[in-house]
Formats: C-alpha cells, structure tokens, sequence
C-alpha cells in the first residue's frame, strides 16, 4: 500500500464524495499545516463552520511536521516553474511528498505530468 500526501484539492474533493479519491483513504495519507488552513477556510467559505470544524479535527492528525529542507525546495521548485500558477502550499506539499517517498494527490492540472503525482479528476 503506499502512503499519499493530499494537497487542498484532493481534500475537498474527498469531502464532496468523489468516487476517485475515496480508495485513498484505505492508504496512509499526510498533509500539511498549510493543506489544512486552506481546505478549513474553503469548507467555512462553501459550507458552514460545523462542516469546517468537523472535517478540520478529521484530518489535523495527518499534519505532517514541516522540516527546513522542505521548504528550500518547495522555493526552488516554485522559482523553477514560475511560469505556471503554483500555489506555495502546493510547491510546499509536493516537496513533503517527494522527500517522504510519497506519491502526490492532486487533480491540480498544473501537476497532472510531473514526476511522482497521482492525478485524479
């Protein structure tokens, strides 16, 4: 079985009972402090505060710890493909996932080709 980290998409897209991400969750999944505020604040903006709270306490025990090599190299990655619209808690969680041997959970079209990402639609 491999371990995925699940960046915000992959989050909400469990939430609102994607058929395609709900074999992941038999998997060992991650995320990071930064995944969580996101998918907190856009289930508080599209459902309610319960809805948010609930699914916050859910995942917040898969925050995985956030080293300084990570964010190096979310910087240089993000500086690297600049050109494309990457979000820092994207660049930041594809870091995480390349350096914990993780695969990349994501329906990101932005990293639907790269190397170690699971896309899912």
């Amino acid at each position: 079985m491999s371990n995925y980290f699940l960046d915000t998409y992959a989050l909400i897209e469990i939430v609102k009972g994607n058929k395609n991400y709900q074999k992941f969750l038999d998997s060992e999944i991650f995320i990071s402090i930064f995944n969580l505020y996101e998918f907190h604040f856009s289930l508080l903006r599209d459902y309610n505060e319960q809805t948010a709270k609930k699914f916050f306490n859910q995942f917040k025990n898969k925050v995985l710890k956030i080293k300084d090599e990570y964010i190096f190299g979310a910087s240089k990655f993000k500086l690297q493909n600049r050109k494309q619209k990457l979000s820092y808690a994207d660049c930041l969680g594809y870091m995480m996932a390349l350096n914990n041997n993780m695969k990349f959970l994501t329906g990101d079209k932005e990293f639907e080709n790269l190397k170690n990402v699971e896309f899912v639609k």
